[in-house]
C-alpha cells in the first residue's frame, strides 16, 4: 500500500545531512555562547516552549562499559533530537577517551536527520554552562571563593564557567588524587585564574560557591562544614545511586534543579526524595527562577542548592547552534542519506 503521506509515482528527496567533528566544534563554540544557550534552554523548558523527554540508559557489550540516551525538542531552533552518551572504561588503554557523546538533530519539518555531531566538548561546555547560569540565579551576588571538589577533565570547564557570571578571588581544588587536583590548579593558574589544591575540609569550609563534579556513590563530605549562604552546583549525579551530598545537607536547603521529574530518578536529589527528606514541591526547575515565575535566593544567609542530570535541550540547543555557524563558514561535511 502506497503511503498516503507521498503522491503517487514519487520517491522522497535525499536527505541531506552535516557532520561535524569535534575540532569544528570546538573552533565555533566558545563557554560564553555556551552559557547563553543554556540559559536561553532552561527558559525554553520551563515555558513549554521545549521539551524534555524521559532518560533511558543502560549496561553496553561488556562488564565495564554504559550508554545512555537523551531526546527532546528545541522550541527555539525548532529542532528535534537526541543525545547518545556512552562510557567505555578501556578506552583510555586504547589511546581514547572513555567518554563519548554523539547528539542528533532532525528537522522538524520532515523528522529525518539533518545533523550528526560529535559533541563530547560540547557536553562539556553545556554541563558548566549550567553551573554558570545556576551560579548567576542562584549564588550571592558578593560570592567570590569558589571550591571544586573532582579534578577531572570536567572540573576544568566548570571553573571556566563560574569565572565568567563571578568575580573570582580564589579557587581551592579537592581530589581523591593529589597530583591531580595540583595539577588542575595549575592549569587553572595558567589560564589566569587563582586556583590552588586544597584538603576537602579547608575546600569546602572556605566556599561561597561549591561544585561537585565526581562519580561519587556516597557523600563527600559533612554537612556541619558548609557555611551559611552558601551555593552548591551538584554536577555528578546522572545515575541511579550517585550522590555527592549528604541528606541533611539537601534538607536544609533551597532546591533547584534542571528538570525535576530526572532530578528524583538519576540526579542528586533521588536519595533525599526516596528517604522522604524532600517533597517534590519542594524543588524548584532553575528554568522558573529565570522567567521570573519562581524565587531564586530572597538572603545572603539562604543555602541554595542546584542539582544537574543534564537534558537533551541543551544538547539540542548547543547543536543547533553549531550547526549553524558550520553551514554558514562551510565546515560541515555534507552528506546524502
Amino acid at each position: 500500500m502506497l503511503s498516503p503521506c507521498l503522491p503517487r509515482h514519487t520517491t522522497p528527496e535525499p536527505s541531506h545531512v552535516a557532520v561535524i567533528s569535534e575540532a569544528v566544534a570546538a573552533r565555533l563554540i566558545s563557554i560564553e555562547d555556551a552559557i547563553s544557550v543554556v540559559e536561553s534552554a532552561f527558559a525554553s523548558l520551563d515555558s513549554g516552549l521545549s521539551r524534555a523527554f524521559v532518560f533511558s540508559a543502560g549496561p553496553g557489550p561488556g562488564p565495564n562499559t554504559r550508554l545512555g540516551v537523551k531526546a527532546g525538542y528545541d522550541g527555539l531552533s525548532r529542532h528535534p533530537g537526541a543525545k547518545l552518551g556512552s562510557y567505555w572504561s578501556d578506552n583510555s588503554l586504547a589511546g581514547l577517551a572513555n567518554h563519548g557523546s554523539t547528539t542528533l538533530l532532525l528537522d522538524d519539518r520532515t523528522g529525518r536527520p539533518c545533523a550528526f555531531i560529535a559533541a563530547s566538548y560540547l557536553t562539556a561546555l553545556r554541563t558548566a554552562a549550567a553551573d554558570a547560569v545556576a551560579v548567576k540565579h542562584l549564588a550571592p551576588l558578593s560570592a567570590s571563593r569558589l571550591s571544586i571538589l573532582g579534578s577531572g577533565h570536567q572540573a576544568y570547564y566548570e571553573a571556566l564557567a563560574v569565572a565568567q557570571v563571578r568575580q573570582l578571588e580564589q579557587i581551592l581544588i579537592w581530589g581523591r588524587d593529589p597530583a591531580a587536583a595540583a595539577q588542575l590548579a595549575l592549569r587553572l593558574c595558567e589560564a589566569g585564574l587563582p586556583a590552588r589544591a586544597a584538603k576537602i575540609e579547608e575546600a569546602v569550609e572556605q566556599a561561597e560557591i561549591l561544585c561537585t563534579v565526581t562519580a561519587s556513590i556516597q557523600p563527600l563530605f559533612d554537612a556541619a562544614l558548609v557555611a551559611p549562604g552558601t551555593h552548591i552546583s551538584a554536577m555528578g549525579a546522572d545515575g541511579p545511586g550517585k550522590q555527592e551530598l549528604p541528606g541533611a545537607l539537601v534538607e536544609s536547603a533551597l532546591l533547584f534543579t534542571d528538570l525535576v521529574t530526572q532530578s528524583v530518578m538519576i540526579g542528586e536529589f533521588q536519595h533525599a526524595c526516596r528517604e522522604g527528606r524532600v517533597a517534590l514541591n519542594q524543588i524548584v526547575p532553575l528554568g522558573a527562577v529565570i522567567n521570573g515565575t519562581a524565587l531564586g535566593r530572597t538572603s545572603d544567609r539562604q543555602m541554595t542548592i542546584f542539582d544537574s542530570s543534564g537534558v537533551a535541550v541543551q544538547d539540542i540547543a548547543i547543536g543547533a547552534l553549531v550547526l549553524e555557524r558550520a553551514r554558514a563558514g562551510g565546515l560541515a561535511l555534507e552528506i546524502e542519506l
